[in-house]
């Protein structure tokens, strides 16, 4: 269905880039399928993708700690959101809010032992479905979708810094 309705625009407005509207859509259904999967598999844990993402980017830091600021770069969140994400982890008991050590105009946001628990346990349920999507992919496949992917999103980013002098 999604080949035919673009194959009848392409045919109202030749101009348009067919086949890159084609993957534009192809991207936006699969990422909505995988964001609804892990949506799934968060409701047990009673966390949410931007409360998921927050946790893991502090667990895969080596000190497991971060700035507000950095947080809401890495997750594309804004500083409101980030607010909210971080008291509702804090509340959980996950991360911990302070000041720095080195600066104490800083704030900075750490995961704490029971956040790395947390993780730990709640992770491994996952990887078989994540395993599952990429059934049929061989280690060179993953490699050159990792590559292409890599590459889509350095376009993205300057495209995004074109629009945003």
């Amino acid at each position: 269905m999604m080949d035919e309705g673009i194959g009848r625009v392409s045919q109202l407005i030749p101009q348009m880039p067919e086949q890159e509207a084609r993957l534009c859509r192809l991207m936006l259904m699969v990422g909505a399928s995988m964001e609804e999967g892990l949506e799934f598999k968060l409701m047990p844990h009673k966390l949410n993708h931007s409360e998921f993402i927050t946790l893991m980017i502090l667990y895969s830091r080596p000190d497991g700690s971060s700035t507000p600021g950095e947080l809401c770069e890495f997750t594309s969140q804004g500083a409101t959101n980030m607010t909210r994400i971080a008291n509702a982890l804090v509340k959980r008991g996950l991360i911990t809010r302070g000041t720095s050590e080195e600066d104490r105009r800083r704030v900075v946001i750490r995961i704490t032992t029971a956040g790395r628990h947390f993780v730990q346990k709640m992770l491994p349920p996952m990887f078989p479905r994540l395993d599952a999507m990429f059934a049929g992919f061989s280690a060179t496949d993953k490699r050159h979708f990792s590559r292409l992917l890599r590459k889509l999103a350095r376009n993205l980013d300057q495209l995004g810094e074109a629009s945003h002098p």
